[in-house]
């Protein structure tokens, strides 16, 4: 019997702006304040440096995915150059990723609908997650044209934001802050007032910015022609950091004194305040609530595809790999969005820890999926010259800029050792990897079963 294939639906507009909508969430409009706090000015470099770094890893991601098309993920690229027990641990970490970082939104909605209604926050998060999953199990359109909307949003929101923040500047506009001026980014203490400690405590957070850019891979499965889409939205993304990260953060220390900025508050929501916008604190809630909402719908997305994959490799219940008549994997949605559910409530329980802990875990892990991309394509480049010579998109500087961004990975992770606030994270999510060893240890002891069985099972039935 034929295996079932997702439906190639995906339009370049699409595309295009879930390229946009993964590079812009809640670790810029809410996370950012934190950042600012820890880094000063100097998160502009911070978030240059990462923006860098997983440029190069979406250039590799690209070049491995035209290379094949049977491509369709990150554990089918694992499976070739580093063995099933790769793809295994790959697939489901990258499950797990999206899983808790989708949690922390799904309670976000709720608390974000408070701000306008004087309701239970479970109530909203758990409307938000039956609209999402209903529209999701329909066509996988329906997923492209909710991601559309919900990063133009974000897109008009940031775009507002630098146009305000030019004029401002320009005119040297006063508000209960001081003026509006480039010396506010260097004149509370210089670049780097906390010193290069506090720069680099603020990488956390900034990797947890970036989770979501390589949606544009898991995505590809579903384009309808992947072979320009692809290289279209992956070489965009330089351009993207510099003016959604780099522009709006300016922006922002343009207008605010990085001084004057809460950590636990959006530093949006002030600056729209600052300029004398009487609905700015409504409609920066708006633009948080749809950002959650619309990372929420990238975790559903990409959960499902990704257990999808697992069942076709036989590295998850085999329903996983069923579609319904939309071409949507249901079963594998379904789940997705049980434990989802589950995880909210966790989440309500711990509601002033959770974040902290899920961003750090979710930064831990898009690390290694990242990090499995580039050795992948280190593989890659050594093993199959052949497809290398037919290769339109070939990523740039390679073997050696694989080795630096690995190095990068590795020093983040060794600062989060080092930080009170990631330490017990970064020491809890080996936990999961050894789990992950003990399941894919069972899972191959069954299919070796499962194959024995058949074997003999034939062997009867031919004597």
């Amino acid at each position: 019997m034929a295996q079932q294939e997702l439906k190639r639906d995906l339009e370049n507009r699409h595309v295009q702006l879930i390229a946009i909508g993964g590079t812009i969430g809640t670790g810029l409009f809410l996370g950012s304040g934190k950042a600012i706090q820890l880094a000063g000015p100097s998160i502009i470099f911070a978030y240059l440096i990462v923006g860098i770094a997983v440029f190069f890893v979406m250039r590799a991601l690209g070049e491995l995915l035209l290379s094949k098309a049977g491509y369709q993920s990150f554990t089918d690229i694992a499976e070739d150059y580093l063995g099933p027990r790769a793809a295994f641990i790959t697939g489901w970490t990258y499950w797990f990723c999206w899983i808790m970082t989708a949690m922390a939104d799904i309670i976000a909605v709720g608390v974000y609908v408070q701000y306008w209604f004087d309701i239970p926050q479970w109530i909203p998060a758990v409307i938000c997650l039956i609209i999402l999953l209903g529209l999701n199990l329909l066509t996988v359109k329906n997923f492209g044209e909710l991601e559309f909307w919900f990063a133009l949003i974000k897109v008009v929101t940031i775009l507002a934001l630098i146009a305000i923040g030019v004029v401002l500047l320009v005119i040297g506009f006063k508000t209960d802050a001081g003026a509006v001026t480039l010396k506010n980014i260097w004149g509370h203490g210089g670049i780097f007032p906390n010193g290069i400690s506090g720069f680099l405590l603020s990488f956390q957070m900034v990797v947890f910015a970036f989770v979501g850019v390589e949606l544009v891979g898991v995505s590809a499965a579903e384009t309808a022609n992947p072979e320009k889409n692809i290289p279209s939205a992956i070489n965009k993304i330089p351009l993207r950091i510099l003016f959604f990260y780099v522009g709006a953060i300016i922006a922002l220390l343009c207008i605010n004194p990085w001084t004057e900025l809460n950590p636990s508050e959006s530093p949006f929501v002030k600056t729209f305040s600052l300029v004398g916008i009487p609905i700015a604190a409504g409609i920066i809630n708006f633009v948080v609530l749809t950002s959650a909402a619309s990372a929420c719908n990238s975790g559903m997305f990409s959960t499902s595809r990704i257990l999808y994959n697992l069942g076709r490799n036989n590295q998850a219940p085999a329903s996983f790999a069923k579609l319904n008549k939309n071409h949507v994997p249901s079963s594998a949605l379904l789940t997705s969005t049980l434990v989802l559910s589950v995880g909210a409530l966790l989440s309500k329980l711990i509601p002033g820890q959770a974040f902290g802990i899920v961003t750090t875990i979710s930064a831990i892990c898009f690390i290694w999926v990242w990090g499995i991309v580039l050795i992948c394509h280190l593989r890659y480049k050594r093993t199959k010259p052949e497809l290398q010579a037919k290769s339109k998109f070939k990523a740039p500087f390679t073997p050696f800029i694989n080795y630096v961004v690995l190095a990068l990975f590795a020093i983040i992770l060794i600062i989060m050792l080092f930080a009170k606030d990631t330490r017990p994270a970064l020491l809890l999510t080996p936990v999961w990897f050894f789990l992950l060893l003990a399941l894919y240890s069972v899972n191959r002891r069954k299919r070796e079963e499962d194959h024995k069985a058949s074997v003999q099972s034939r062997q009867s039935v031919d004597v």
